[in-house]
């Protein structure tokens, strides 16, 4: 005799996922799989397009209230009235003498800055002696206002171009400092022990495995001792300047032509801007790898 078949009791098993089903995006039980987002690269015109609205804004804005009388001449001249104003100054000679004047301050001091602060950072970074002798000092004069050094620098330096150039210079060499101690400090200790079993020497681990690791934190003291070298060249050039961007903006402050000062801060402005655009192509250029973002986009 053969034995009866028992009957099954309990749900049926749920049918094996078919590979529509998976091709679908569903799962197992029916559900479909979120798919990454994929972010798709911003072309560079969109980009230049974004970055130049709110420029164009404020210029709309300004004109717009000068023409209805919002802002009056006494107060801010018009937009047109300062290109009236640049061809002036530069058709007499003026602007292009005093932006070469300030640029020469500017990039003495800035290159001054940098050396100073790419040394002691190295320094402090790189050796343990170093930053037991020199840290604690120079992380106290850090947080001295650069802006309270000028009254003490006319003492010293009196009023000619040395205390200028040297105010620029205290100016700048602490970010750098700090964004290359700071780098240095990071580097990986295991890539550095490695180089010196193969015989280099300190100079050669310096310029072949601690610098070019430290690259990005270099990079963002570059940025902020570019840009204070504009701030501490406006301080600068309060130093009873006979010439240079400062002393047209004395001139125009003594006879109230609103549209030299508005041209005058332009030109800082620009100066300021034009830093940062250099140190962003040095970016481009020594670090392809970090101009796109997350997802392929761009910054």
């Amino acid at each position: 005799m053969t034995a009866p078949a028992t009957a099954t009791t309990g749900p049926a098993p749920a049918p094996a996922a078919t590979k529509e089903t998976l091709a679908d995006g569903g799962g197992p039980a029916g559900l479909v799989t979120p798919r990454p987002h994929v972010r798709r690269p911003r072309s560079r015109t969109y980009s230049l397009t974004v970055r130049t609205l709110g420029p164009v804004a404020l210029l709309a804005l300004w004109w717009t209230s000068s023409a209805t009388g919002v802002l009056t001449p006494d107060v801010l001249a018009s937009p047109s009235q300062v290109i009236d104003a640049v061809e002036e100054l530069w058709g007499n000679g003026q602007l292009p003498d005093a932006l070469a004047t300030s640029l020469t301050r500017s990039g003495i001091g800035l290159v001054i800055g940098l050396a100073a602060g790419l040394t002691l950072g190295i320094t402090t970074g790189f050796t343990r002696l170093g930053d037991e002798l020199l840290d604690s000092s120079l992380q106290t004069l850090r947080t001295i206002p650069f802006l309270s050094l000028v009254p003490l620098f006319m003492v010293w330096f009196g009023i000619n171009e040395t205390a200028k150039i040297l105010l620029i210079a205290v100016a700048t060499t602490f970010p750098m400092y700090v964004s290359t101690s700071g780098g240095v400090r990071n580097t990986d200790r295991k890539l550095v022990e490695a180089m010196r079993s193969f015989g280099l020497g300190r100079l050669a681990i310096v310029r072949q495995v601690v610098l070019p690791g430290a690259l990005p934190s270099l990079l963002a003291g570059l940025r902020l001792s570019m840009t204070l070298s504009v701030i501490a060249l406006i301080a600068a050039e309060e130093i009873n300047a006979t010439e240079g961007i400062g002393y047209l903006m004395s001139q125009a402050q003594s006879y109230a032509r609103t549209d030299i000062l508005a041209v005058c801060i332009l030109v800082y402005g620009l100066l300021g801007l034009a830093a940062d655009v250099l140190v962003r192509g040095l970016e481009r250029i020594l670090m392809p790898w970090r101009t796109a973002g997350p997802g392929g986009g761009a910054r």
